[in-house]
This record gives structure tokens, C-alpha cells and sequence, in this order.
């Protein structure tokens, strides 16, 4: 059961990632698994346990599970969950079945996990495009669990043997917030607004009755199912979900980045690049940018854009301005920058102590 809280840990050989950070800069990036989607969804992530001790998943689960959902909802909702378990659609129910299979715990914890961290991903994220029409893409993820950032994890999604998509994600968690399809597109995704719990759980019980998609899956679907930059923006837009977010899209050509601000059942807002106009970078943290927001973040981040010019944006001029405070912040748990043209130069770093 992932119930109960205690010290996390990783147990030899695995170094945490604070130790990690003491070695060097170099050091900072998550470890690797490789998933095949031509396995069974009850194996595809048994790699994992690669790189992760299973004694330390259930502890970091347990945490995360403890401190974002009262005892009491956890309590009541365990017989919910599992009636609820005929209603996940494939191949998320049976990667989830693996997952309490591997991890020795409860079917409902895991799907109560896996939904946790649907709830609070506050994020920056920024796509941007230089004078040559390159799109870059970065995103921060913040989250207020410590213990993430020794659960960040870089997944390679294969097909036939060949890179399918990729994201960063947390050991035990389905979604995606992150992705990217090599040559395609690029995708993050940020809370919209700050729905409370209590009313978050309610829209948790009803999506699978309604038929509507977390959030995370339908970023792991598209990266799955989209054809090209344009595809991926009439999905993100239009399949209803369970709650609102922003879908930032990053593509391969001039022109291709936009911020998709969702409702459950369509979008509300599509606000594109307009580099003719002036608009070559787009910033969303978690407020809608239409309106007066008092969010440091994207005043520091427009801020530091402006400074480097879109003579000089670049992947690596990208990342320091997501590392500048606050939009680097003290729950900052990793920075992301990539690009669809160039799927090789994705990199994910944790930050070990955010930016405090």
C-alpha cells in the first residue's frame, strides 16, 4: 500500500539526485528509461526498476499522495477508484494495473498517484522564434513535492525499435506534461487557473463517466496520434478534457507556436506566434494572458526575453531565461528546452534545490 509517509530514499547504487547535484552540473539530468509500446501495457514500464528501487516508489508515491490529498478523500474515494478502474480507457488501465503490480501496491493508490499530480502542475512555459524561423520551445515545472525531483524521469517511447515521442515525466505517473514527437511538434502543458481539490475530485469521478480525458493523457495521445504541428493543435483544442489547461505547442516551421487556452469542452482562446507583428515568443504560466495577471513569472520571463533580443534566442539562451528568478522558483522541480527540428538536442535538467 502506498499509505503512510517516512524518509525517501533511494537505496546504492542509485544516488539521489541532491548527491548528483554535488558532482557537477553535468550530472543534473534525470535518468533514461527506454518503454516499448510494442509490449504488453501490464510491462511496457518494468525499466523503471532499472533505475529506480522499488522500495523508494512506494515511499515517494505515499508522500505525494499524503500531502496533496486529505486522509480522509484518500480513504473514501480507494472503493470509488477501483469501480472507476472499468472506465480508464486502454492502454492507461493496463499500464496502470503494471504499475501497482511492480510496485507492490494498491490498484487504487496507484490511480489516485497517477491523478495527484494532476492537480497542481504550476509551470512556465515559452515558445519562441529566432530571425531564421526556428522554434524553440522550454518549459519550467513546478510542483510543491520536494520528492520529485528525485522521481523526474526522461521517457523514450519506441515503436518497431524507433523513437516514437518522447517526454519528461515522475516515476509511476502515466501522463505526460512534456513531450515531444521527433520532427513533428513540441507540447507542455500548464494549470489553468487554481482549481481547489475539493472540486478537482468531483471532476476526476465524472471524466470517466463523461468520457472526458486528463489532461497528461491527451498530451501522450497526441504526440501519439498527430501527424504534424497543425494536427496536434486541432487535437489539444478540441477533445474534451476534464479540466482547464494551456497546451503550448512548439512545430518545425516559421510561424508554428501557439498557446491553447482550454476549457473542458473546447477552446477559449488560441493566441499564435505573430513574429511579423513583433509577437516571435509567447509566455504562459498559469493565468489567462489576456488578462491583468500580478504573476512575477511572466513579467520576469517577458522581461528577460526582450533583453536577449530574437537576434540571439537559442536553446541555451532559452534555458538561462528560465533560469532566472522567479520564473526559476523555490518549487521549481525541472527545466525542459527543445525543439521538433532538432529532436536530438532535448534536454531536461532538475533543479535539486529549485531556484530559491
Amino acid at each position: 500500500m502506498l499509505t503512510g509517509t517516512g524518509t525517501v530514499r533511494c537505496a546504492l547504487p542509485l544516488l539521489g539526485l541532491a548527491a548528483l547535484a554535488a558532482l557537477g552540473q553535468a550530472l543534473l539530468a534525470p535518468p533514461t528509461v527506454n518503454v516499448s509500446l510494442d509490449e504488453g501495457p501490464e510491462l511496457r514500464w518494468k525499466p523503471l526498476l532499472q533505475v529506480f528501487d522499488v522500495e523508494f516508489l512506494r515511499r515517494a508515491g505515499a508522500e505525494v499522495i499524503d500531502s496533496t490529498v486529505p486522509k480522509w478523500v484518500h480513504q473514501a474515494l480507494a472503493p470509488v477508484v477501483v469501480a472507476l478502474e472499468k472506465y480508464i480507457p486502454p492502454p492507461y488501465a493496463g499500464e496502470i494495473r503494471g504499475m501497482a503490480s511492480l510496485f507492490g501496491g494498491s490498484l487504487s493508490d496507484i490511480v489516485i498517484l497517477n491523478f495527484a499530480y494532476e492537480i497542481s502542475a504550476f509551470c512556465t512555459s515559452i515558445v519562441a522564434q529566432d530571425k531564421n524561423g526556428s522554434v524553440y520551445h522550454g518549459r519550467n515545472l513546478d510542483y510543491p513535492h520536494p520528492v520529485l525531483r528525485n522521481l523526474t524521469v526522461n521517457v523514450v517511447f519506441l515503436k518497431n525499435g524507433e523513437v516514437a515521442y518522447r517526454g519528461t515525466s515522475f516515476a509511476g505517473y502515466v501522463g505526460l506534461w512534456t513531450g515531444q514527437s521527433p520532427h513533428k511538434f513540441t507540447v507542455s502543458g500548464d494549470q489553468r487557473g487554481s482549481d481547489h481539490w475539493w472540486n478537482w475530485w468531483k471532476n476526476f469521478v465524472s471524466a470517466f463517466l463523461l468520457g472526458r480525458t486528463p489532461v497528461s493523457w491527451l498530451v501522450r495521445e497526441t504526440l501519439v496520434e498527430a501527424e504534424n504541428f497543425q494536427d496536434a493543435v486541432m487535437r489539444l483544442s478540441k477533445i474534451p478534457i476534464i479540466t482547464g489547461v494551456y497546451y503550448i505547442v512548439g512545430g518545425v516551421r516559421a510561424g508554428e507556436g501557439v498557446v491553447i487556452t482550454r476549457d473542458r469542452k473546447g477552446p477559449a482562446d488560441i493566441w499564435p506566434l505573430d513574429p511579423v507583428n513583433g509577437g516571435w515568443y509567447r509566455v504562459e504560466t498559469n493565468y489567462d494572458h489576456w488578462l491583468p495577471s500580478r504573476d512575477p513569472r511572466r513579467y520576469a520571463a517577458s522581461k528577460a526575453l526582450n533583453a536577449t533580443g530574437q537576434d540571439h534566442i537559442n536553446m541555451d539562451t532559452l534555458y538561462q531565461v528560465l533560469s532566472q528568478f522567479p520564473v526559476c522558483n523555490g518549487i521549481t522541480v525541472y527545466t525542459t528546452t527543445m525543439s521538433a527540428a532538432h529532436p536530438e538536442k532535448y534536454r531536461s535538467l532538475v533543479r535539486p534545490q529549485g531556484c530559491p
